[in-house]
């Protein structure tokens, strides 16, 4: 169990490059959504080239 006074920190990693780091609950929260946010607009993981219509 993690102590009370631990100070989370999170790091975020994506194929196209994009590698952030945060330290603190609201920057770990941040972070949180931005990567969310990121997920929905990478030119990588959204390509449609190569992939048929369903």
């Amino acid at each position: 169990m993690p102590s009370p006074r631990a100070i989370p920190s999170a790091t975020s990693r994506c194929d196209c490059g994009l590698n952030r780091s945060a330290v603190g609950h609201r920057q770990v929260l941040t972070l949180t959504d931005e990567h969310a946010a990121h997920h929905a607009v990478c030119p990588l993981l959204n390509s449609t080239e190569g992939r048929s219509a369903a």
